[in-house]
Order: structure tokens, then sequence, then C-alpha cells
């Protein structure tokens, strides 16, 4: 079962669909040298963040938020039913991973008060819907959906060019149901949710933060991927859209939150996925993990 995690008066699980190797560290980091690779190969290893072969180990999940007022979920992971071709392990995928997860934590999707994407990604919008008699359907009834309208507007303009799936089975139809709520960066829910402009991964990016009065946990979503990022916040993903603002963003992110009491909620890190910012030389650590 999940951990529970927290932080003031929160309490955050993570529901995790899967954990597995994604892509060689040497892919998905192009600026990573094979000497960078090589000196923190050991500690990677022991914090099952990298495989024998150096491919990248991630965590796929959500985050659940329960707060005195609302119990939210934060990105929805991969989902089932959706084609996704090339990618192999999510590709008309029909397992119940995930739902037993979120039973595991005691909830069913009646449960859920607000659904919030940090952005629109494959990985982060799949349980958005569920098929329901060969259409799409909301996957939580009873839930707001928190889309940012910068990043709604940007792939809004992508998918009028090319169609993207995932916008097209995961985002659209919960307009349509007229359960998503289009919010600036400005939207706050009640006293302890508010949202944190993090572009870089893609334009409209955000960030999570909770707590009354002051951040006592915060969502990181696809700022960072790997913990090696936070030693080097330089190095850039290759699915990152502004791969120099995602560096800028992500540094500016670990300075805010470096050695102090907010605990981090890494979307990718592998378990244990939350931590406190540590400061590591020119860089930074998650001290959920053991590092030299």
């Amino acid at each position: 079962m999940s951990a529970i995690h927290s932080a003031g008066d929160l309490a955050i699980q993570s529901i995790v669909e899967q954990e597995t190797t994604f892509l060689p560290a040497l892919d998905m980091l192009p600026d990573l040298t094979p000497e960078q690779l090589a000196e923190n190969r050991p500690w990677l290893r022991q914090a099952g963040a990298i495989d024998p072969n150096d491919v990248l180990i991630l965590a796929f999940q959500s985050y659940v938020v329960r707060t005195p007022h609302h119990t939210i979920l934060i990105d929805t992971c991969i989902g089932n039913d959706k084609p996704r071709p090339g990618r192999d392990k999510w590709n008309m995928k029909s397992d119940d991973t995930y739902m037993r997860a979120l039973a595991a934590v005691g909830l069913g999707v009646g449960d859920i008060d607000y659904v919030m994407c940090t952005h629109l990604h494959v990985d982060h919008v799949g349980w958005n819907t569920r098929l329901e008699n060969g259409r799409w359907v909301p996957t939580f009834p009873n839930a707001r959906y928190v889309f940012g309208q910068t990043e709604f507007d940007y792939w809004t303009a992508q998918h009028a060019k090319t169609p993207v799936a995932p916008f097209g089975d995961s985002v659209l139809p919960v307009v349509d149901a007229k359960q998503a709520e289009l919010v600036r960066n400005d939207y706050q829910i009640g006293d302890h949710v508010r949202l944190m402009p993090t572009p870089g991964h893609t334009p409209g990016h955000i960030a999570i933060a909770f707590g009354r009065g002051k951040d006592e946990a915060v969502m990181t979503g696809d700022l960072i991927h790997s913990p090696l990022q936070a030693r080097y916040p330089e190095l850039s993903a290759k699915f990152d859209v502004d791969k120099v603002q995602a560096a800028a963003t992500r540094r500016t992110f670990l300075e805010r939150y470096c050695d102090s009491d907010t605990l981090c909620c890494f979307a990718h890190f592998p378990s244990p996925s939350a931590g406190r910012v540590k400061r590591w030389g020119n860089g930074f650590r998650c001290d959920a993990f053991a590092t030299p």
C-alpha cells in the first residue's frame, strides 16, 4: 500500500500505475555525458533510478491529497483502452492496477472532488476518461477537472494542426461533459491549493502547492523526471518543448524549496518519490535517496 505522507494538515498518497524502465539515460537526457553518468551510476543504482543497462527507471503515478475540505487527484497517468502506438507498455492497456491502487487508499472514482493536471501529456491525463459503451466519459463523475488555460490553448492549437490522440480521448471529452475548469495561473482552491507556473517542459506547465499559509507540499509534475536532474538542473529531457527554459525553471524551483520543510512530490522519481530538497554541490538531491 502507498505510504502516507503528512504535511501540515494534509495527507498525501501516491497511486502508482507503473514503475518501470523507460529510456536510456543518455537518450532521455541528451546533454548528459558518459563521464557524468559513470560518476553517478552507483547511487542511481542504489536508488532504483537506473537499471544495469543504464536505462532510467520512472514511476508513472498520481498523487492523492486530502485537505481538510477536499480530496484532490493530481495527474491521472496512462489509462486503459487507449491507442498509444510506439509505447508498448501503454498501448491498449487493460489492467486493473490503477483502480486497485486507488481502492487500496480507500477511494473510489466518486470520492474525488478535483482532478488537477500539471500539464496535458499522455502519461498525465490517461485516467481522465474511461471507455463506456464506445464513448470516452470522465472517469471521476463528481470531480471538477482543472486545466491551465495556457496549456489547454497550446494543445488546442497543436490538435488543430495534427490530431493529438491524448488530447482527443482524455481532455476534450471532459470539456464536452462540462466538468472542466480552464483556469489562469492565479487560480486557488480554498485556502490550501495554489498554482505555480513552471514552464519549459510544456508552455503552460504548472506545479501545484498545498498548505494553509505556506507551501507544506508541492507537486512537481514534469519540471523534473529523474534524480539525476536534481544534481544537474541544466540537464533537460528530450521531451521538453523549451529546454533552456525548462532548465531555468528547474533550478529556480529547486532553489526555492532547498533546505525547507516543504515536501516535494516528484511525479516520476522511483519510489519513494517524495522528500525534501537538499543542496548537493552546485546542484540538489532528494533526501529520500541515499547519495554519497
